[in-house]
């Protein structure tokens, strides 16, 4: 019998966050909201999701910042 399974941490996008001035480079722009979770899969079907948690991304840097 062949078991396909799977973990790992996805992100997906959730769209536009606040305009923010980033502590790390110092620019002023709109930050993309993303929210982070690991996944338990089998068979490319997701089964458990956990640690789930929602920040801010300076699109420039890369900075980010607990929502």
């Amino acid at each position: 019998m062949f078991l396909l399974f799977g973990f790992g941490t996805k992100r997906k996008q959730l769209g536009p966050g606040e305009t923010r001035t980033c502590p790390r480079c110092h620019n002023t722009t709109q930050w993309a909201r993303i929210k982070d979770y690991k996944q338990f899969t089998v068979f490319f079907i997701p089964l458990a999701r956990w640690k789930r948690r929602q920040f801010e991304v300076c699109e420039i840097c890369g900075a980010a910042i607990e929502a």
